[in-house]
């Protein structure tokens, strides 16, 4: 991959996880997951309904398909993060979230609604990571293809996966010099 190509699909990098996750760490990740709504909705305030159908890098999905695909990926977490601290080591179901993508109401449904949605979804989830002891942030779901997981590192890979599609988002207006 084209070293241009690695920047406009990883904008901010790969996530990589501290060797070390403390409380302030999880603070500052779960105030990240807490801002990601307003920070997406600034973000796209105004846009067109052709500029949403602009994809964000050559071969990548539209702006439309990113601002969906944030509630449903979120959503998915919200629910592993529920079976994790109910079960003992659960296994968790992967989906294919480029799929997911392709389906009717990504072309459809007025971005608002997933806004909307993420906001709403976003409160909860932070209520809960707000409420997790250290005991907590250390129980482990499996992932079918990647393995084992704990919540406080999943934590950080949600902030890091909300910051990475707000860049994508971003950057694609700056390029396209939408914003004056």
């Amino acid at each position: 991959m084209t070293e241009d190509l690695q920047k406009l699909r990883y904008p901010i990098g790969r996530f990589e996880p501290p060797t070390r996750i403390d409380k302030d760490q999880i603070e500052k990740w779960i105030n990240e997951i807490e801002a990601l709504p307003d920070d997406l909705r600034r973000a796209v305030k105004g846009l067109t309904d052709t500029q949403l159908d602009t994809p964000y890098r050559p071969g990548g999905w539209t702006i439309r398909q990113v601002i969906h695909h944030l509630p449903d990926s979120h959503m998915n977490s919200f629910i592993r993060f529920k079976w994790t601290l109910t079960e003992d080591r659960p296994e968790i179901k992967a989906y294919f979230e480029d799929r997911w993508a392709e389906l009717p109401d990504y072309a459809v449904a007025p971005v608002s609604a997933s806004l909307d949605l993420l906001e709403a979804l976003h409160r909860r989830w932070v209520a809960l990571l707000r409420s997790l002891t250290r005991r907590d942030l250390d129980r482990i779901f499996i992932h079918p293809d990647s393995g084992p997981a704990n919540l406080a590192e999943t934590i950080g890979s949600y902030a890091w996966h909300g910051r990475h599609h707000l860049a994508h988002i971003r950057e694609a207006i700056r390029r396209e010099r939408w914003n004056g």
